[in-house]
């Protein structure tokens, strides 16, 4: 295998893996709060419509990357509102939100575009490719992780700062206990709903990056299923990383192995039926959680109070 083979695969990994780490992220901070949302590919969908809508119109994509991250925002707040503050089920509430958000994107996509037509097969502005000097020409890694666009850059400091957080900082515990006793939270004085409310809409905002990179970098353009069940694949993860940002980056990494290996496959010609090969990342992951969820949940780290909504005595 020469040098520029592995470097093409180096790229293609962590290409692939960033939009899912951001979405893997965001619904960690969701549910160490306690509030779990299976909404997330929905969310993906519409921040990746409106994200590359905003920068179509406005030819910035800057603007574009803001759009998609509030509407990412927006989506956690109103699954916050149902299920804080009205106590409905959450895994049910997820699932309707999924569906109408789903909805909504592909409403998105056929009425956003000029003289209200569709997004489809239309050109926009993308995020550029900013290569770090001397970083970028080393050999084997210089292009895959110093000649990328800043969304990928932003996740170098993403996710130690979010493990700082969660881990050594006093707010991060305040965060932990929502998820694992909410009771001793509120004993403290230390409101449980703002806490939720903000976290879950913290997690849709990074959920709503993920989705603008998909339509502004990865794939640019607006096509129907752009995200590929990449929500599904978040929540997987999620589980697989025990819930802690830096361990979603293996998470992250495998995915994007998977699918890198998938395309060199395809390119190599080899007499594999092409759906074969575009299910494996997703068997892969069903691997992974299948040898996982042997064990126990207080040894997987699961937030004792996920899914259960508080009710104050």
């Amino acid at each position: 295998m020469n040098l520029n083979l592995i470097t093409s695969m180096l790229n293609i990994i962590i290409r692939s893996g960033a939009a899912l780490l951001l979405a893997t992220l965001g619904e960690i901070l969701a549910q160490r709060a306690g509030v779990l949302n299976l909404g997330l590919e929905g969310i993906l969908l519409v921040s990746a419509a409106s994200g590359f809508a905003a920068a179509f119109h406005s030819q910035n994509v800057v603007l574009g990357i803001l759009t998609a991250i509030a509407s990412g925002a927006l989506l956690g707040g109103i699954h916050a509102f149902l299920v804080v503050t009205l106590k409905t089920k959450q895994t049910v509430t997820g699932i309707a939100m999924w569906l109408f958000a789903s909805g909504v994107a592909s409403l998105f996509g056929q009425r956003l575009g000029p003289n209200g037509g569709p997004l489809v097969g239309l050109v926009g502005p993308k995020l550029s490719r900013l290569p770090i000097p001397w970083f970028s020409r080393l050999p084997l890694i210089g292009r895959p992780f110093f000649h990328q666009d800043l969304v990928i850059y932003s996740l170098y400091f993403l996710v130690p700062s979010l493990w700082f957080w969660i881990y050594k900082t006093r707010p991060g515990l305040y965060l932990r206990v929502a998820g694992e006793n909410p009771a001793a939270l509120d004993v403290w004085g230390i409101s449980v709903e703002k806490i939720r409310y903000l976290y879950t809409m913290l997690g849709g905002g990074l959920v709503g990056l993920a989705g603008g990179y998909f339509s502004l970098s990865y794939t640019p353009g607006w096509t129907e299923g752009l995200t590929g069940g990449r929500g599904w694949i978040a929540i997987a993860l999620v589980i697989f990383s025990g819930w802690n940002p830096v361990r979603a980056v293996w998470g992250a990494l495998l995915f994007g192995g998977v699918s890198a290996l998938q395309l060199r496959l395809q390119a190599a010609g080899l007499k594999i039926p092409v759906s074969l090969l575009d299910m494996s990342p997703y068997f892969a992951t069903i691997l992974v959680l299948v040898f996982i969820s042997q064990g126990s949940r207080k040894k997987q780290g699961t937030p004792a109070a996920l899914g259960t909504p508080y009710l104050r005595e």
